[in-house]
C-alpha cells in the first residue's frame, strides 16, 4: 500500500505553500500543521467543496489570494509520477496486490485519471471518508484489502501516518522520495 503524494507522485505543496505564506516554515512543521489544519481535512474528507475549502484555507493560513488563484495554484501541485515509479508498480504486482492510500480530494484524485490501470486498490480520503492519520483510515483500508495487517507493507513520507500504520500492526515504511522508496523495496526483498 503505498502513500501517493511525495511516495510514488511528485508533490510541491510545501514548496509552492511556503511561498504563499506571510513568513516560511519548515517542511515538518507544516506537514504537521497540514495535517491538523480543519480546512484540510474537510476538503479531503470530501465534506466540503472546492470553493469553500479554498475560503476557508486562506482564512486559516492567513494567505493573500483570492480563492480562484488559490484553487488554480493549488490544483497544480501534484506533478505526475516519479520516474521509475509507474515502472516499480508493474513488476510489483506481477507478484502481489498492490494498492495506493492517499489523502486526496476531488481537485486533485481527478488529475490523475483511473489509477485502477496501476493499482488494484485505488483508495481516497474524500471517497473513503477516512483521513490519514486516523486510525480508521487504515482500518478501512484493511477490510478493503481484506487483509491482516501483519500482511500489508504501507509505504509513506508522513511520520504520523507511519506511526498510526505501525501501532496497528502494518509494516511501515517511511520513505521521502522515489529513490528512497525503490531501494527500501529492494532491502524487503519485494523488487527483484
Amino acid at each position: 500500500m503505498f502513500d501517493l503524494g511525495g511516495v510514488l507522485i511528485e508533490n510541491i505543496t510545501f514548496d509552492s505553500l511556503n511561498d504563499l505564506l506571510p513568513e516560511p516554515q519548515d517542511t515538518q512543521t507544516l506537514q504537521n500543521k497540514w495535517l491538523s489544519s480543519s480546512a484540510v481535512r474537510s476538503f479531503e474528507l470530501g465534506k466540503i467543496s472546492p470553493i469553500e475549502f479554498a475560503e476557508s484555507f486562506i482564512a486559516e493560513w492567513n494567505i493573500n489570494l483570492n480563492a480562484d488563484i488559490f484553487l488554480e495554484k493549488f490544483t497544480s501541485w501534484p506533478r505526475g509520477f516519479y520516474p521509475g515509479a509507474l515502472e516499480a508498480l508493474h513488476i510489483l504486482r506481477r507478484q502481489y496486490r498492490i494498492g495506493c492510500l492517499s489523502n486526496s480530494n476531488v481537485l486533485h484524485w481527478g488529475k490523475f485519471g483511473d489509477l485502477k490501470e496501476n493499482f488494484d486498490i485505488a483508495l481516497a480520503s474524500h471517497l473513503l471518508g477516512a483521513i490519514k492519520p486516523d486510525d480508521e483510515a487504515f482500518i478501512r483500508t484493511l477490510d478493503a484489502c481484506d487483509v491482516e495487517p501483519s500482511a500489508m507493507y504501507f509505504f509513506d513520507d508522513s511520520a504520523a501516518n507511519i506511526h498510526t500504520a505501525s501501532r496497528l500492526g502494518i509494516r511501515a515504511f517511511p520513505v521521502e522520495c522515489i529513490a528512497q522508496l525503490l531501494k527500501t523495496l529492494h532491502e524487503e526483498h519485494l523488487l527483484p
